[in-house]
């Protein structure tokens, strides 16, 4: 996976580069700081050269190393928005699969102040310009060479907003159905986007997305029309690979079928609320 693709570069254009790292033990808004090596904890392709025979055991045990730390940050973040009473999604696609357009259809939807927006792209800020068009907060984390968020970038991030309770935290991931796949960010569900000008067979070519995907978002329907996509098998070819994934068909253009993706938005946020 990142090993491979070269992503392993170290995020140096996040959003706000000079602040101080929040140590994900404990509370996001305490300041404390991880004095971590990112060569360590992000430079996959360092010191591979130590032998044909011990070479993919050391890319194995490196890449064991790197997901281990990630999960542990993920469990702070989501600890963390637990107890904020927040609801957050992981949204996961190729590029141009219309999660942006999603988001800003979702936040004119709901409550802007609700709702607050983590933007993950190699580079530009024009997503996060066109959610904090919509009223909403956002934050860009420009991972240059990097083709996924980690937990600990968007832990980085998350300390930038004022939470409502009941609130939801939506993080457009960077377009890959690739390494996001393996990454998680402390999210209730991650969100696979599905466009029907994709081919319908993307769940069986991209089985570890769609697999740790809870829910698919088969966006677009109103170009069915004019494209040759099979929605009966592209659900099929899903929950072949996830017997019990949600999915939801809509177009973020029109507002067909949105009233479902906003149920199960508002359905979130209501349980996110800490009982009383």
């Amino acid at each position: 996976m990142c090993i491979a693709c070269g992503c392993g570069q170290p995020n140096a254009a996040h959003t706000h580069p000079g602040h101080h790292h929040h140590d994900h033990s404990g509370d996001h808004g305490a300041h404390h700081h991880h004095d971590h090596d990112h060569s360590e904890d992000h430079d996959h392709s360092h010191d591979h050269d130590h032998g044909a025979g011990d070479g993919a055991s050391r890319t194995i045990r490196i890449e064991q190393d790197i997901l281990a730390k990630n999960d542990a940050y993920a469990r702070a973040n989501r600890d963390w928005l637990r107890s904020k009473g927040v609801f957050a999604l992981n949204l996961v696609s190729s590029p141009g699969a219309g999660k942006t357009t999603l988001l800003c259809a979702t936040i004119a939807a709901l409550n802007a102040r609700s709702v607050a927006v983590i933007e993950g792209d190699q580079q530009t800020s024009l997503d996060a310009d066109r959610i904090r068009a919509t009223g909403a907060a956002a934050v860009q984390i420009n991972t240059g060479k990097g083709c996924h968020l980690d937990a600990h970038g968007v832990g980085h991030a998350m300390v930038h907003f004022q939470f409502v309770e009941g609130g939801l935290l939506l993080i457009e991931n960077v377009g890959n159905l690739v390494c996001p796949a393996a990454f998680d960010l402390g999210e209730a569900h991650k969100v696979v986007v599905l466009s029907v000008t994709e081919g319908e067979d993307k769940p069986l070519k991209y089985p570890d997305m769609f697999r740790a995907s809870s829910v698919m978002v088969l966006n677009k329907i109103d170009l069915l029309p004019h494209v040759q996509f099979d929605v009966d098998k592209a659900i099929e070819y899903a929950r072949r690979v996830r017997p019990d994934i949600r999915v939801l068909s809509l177009s973020a253009t029109t507002g067909e079928g949105m009233g479902a993706w906003l149920d199960f938005l508002r359905s979130g946020m209501e349980s996110a609320k800490p009982s009383a």
